[in-house]
Order: structure tokens, then C-alpha cells, then sequence
């Protein structure tokens, strides 16, 4: 039987069009402008990248955020917990 109050969500992304995606399973939204959002989920680190980025809907207790623009690209990096922790979360994120 699965556990129901497991703290890990799952991660989902659903893009439509390259105008809009719907993302399950953020546990942060770390930075955002109109060229690129920065996501914490639970797969690891979420770039986005696009012009006229707007994040309309953020509901982190749920976990969940919708994104409308011109999305051009979606790029994962994993991050340790365990690494180096004097490290700032960009500079692990650009090794």
C-alpha cells in the first residue's frame, strides 16, 4: 500500500504549445525574471529558460506553479545535499 503522507511529491511537467506548462512537485521557487526561472523540485534543480516568462499561479503548499511565455528550454541539475555546503546554490548549479 503506498504511503499517503510520503513528504516526497511527485514531479510532473506539462507543457502545452511552448506557451504554458503546469509543474507538480516544487518545493521552492528560488529566482525569476522574464528570461529564466529557477525551480527547486523534487527531481533536483529546474532551469527554465524563454522570453516573456510569467509566473502565474504559485502554490507551494501543494507544490505546484504555472508558467506562461515563450518557453525555450527546460534543463535539470542535480544537487547534493551531502557536497559542499559553504557553496552557494548558483555556483553548485554552474559547476
Amino acid at each position: 500500500m503506498e504511503d499517503l503522507n510520503s513528504s516526497t511529491r511527485m514531479h510532473k511537467v506539462t507543457m502545452t504549445n511552448r506557451k504554458s506548462c503546469a509543474i507538480n512537485g516544487v518545493n521552492d521557487v528560488l529566482s525569476f525574471d522574464e528570461h529564466e526561472i529557477l525551480l527547486e523540485t523534487e527531481q533536483g534543480m529546474l532551469m527554465i529558460k524563454g522570453d516573456d516568462l510569467h509566473v502565474n499561479r504559485l502554490t507551494l503548499d501543494k507544490g505546484e506553479v504555472d508558467v506562461d511565455g515563450k518557453i525555450d528550454s527546460f534543463t535539470y541539475s542535480d544537487v547534493s545535499e551531502n557536497g559542499r555546503k559553504n557553496e552557494s546554490l548558483l555556483s553548485k548549479l554552474f559547476r
